[in-house]
């Protein structure tokens, strides 16, 4: 099984993020969890949101304290507070942000993804929409779930000319992962 924890703040669509990315997991005949952590936030405040893939059932049914992938969708979290916590040795960060991942406070030994998801999102669609950009990035960087099922997900979700844009945003992500690192 492989957990992911999403980053980011009220407003980003982290719940949304993770939906998708467990939707495409299910279509790609794997078994998974999807589910948010919030309470009282406002917008703005920071939120995660957790995602588990197996190819077993899955019969745990807790928050996600040890993941294997972080998504971090607001790249100033990773400077106020316990954001890395809980990582496994090897694991790996993709991180919403146009700078080399070399210069952000991540600790050796996990894998560093960058991809600029807002830049991408304002090019492609017009709009801040960057958590859907952040699961197709997810999908290409790590190979967990097929791209081609995440732009299914997108497109079952979001209907016609928004669902398309965003589904050529995630392939313009893919090509784009760590180009600034």
């Amino acid at each position: 099984m492989k957990e992911i924890r999403v980053h980011g703040r009220g407003g980003m669509g982290n719940v949304t993020a993770a939906e998708l990315l467990a939707q495409a997991a299910f279509a790609d005949g794997k078994y998974a969890q999807a589910f948010p952590s919030f309470g009282a936030e406002r917008q703005g405040a920071p939120v995660m949101a957790f995602v588990r893939i197996s190819d077993a059932p899955i019969t745990v049914r807790q928050q996600v304290y040890e993941p294997d992938y972080l998504i971090v969708q607001d790249p100033g979290l990773l400077y106020s507070g316990d954001v890395m916590e809980g990582l496994k040795p090897g694991g790996a960060v993709l991180v919403n942000t146009n700078r080399p991942g070399e210069e952000l406070p991540i600790a050796e030994g996990f894998k560093i993804y960058t991809v600029p998801a807002l830049q991408v999102a304002y090019e492609v669609i017009g709009k801040p929409y960057f958590n859907v950009v952040m699961v197709g990035a997810f999908a290409c960087a790590t190979g967990l779930v097929r791209l081609d099922a995440v732009v299914d997900a997108i497109r079952e979700r979001f209907p016609g000319e928004l669902g398309e844009k965003e589904a050529e945003a995630t392939r313009v992500a893919c090509e784009r992962i760590g180009e600034c690192g």
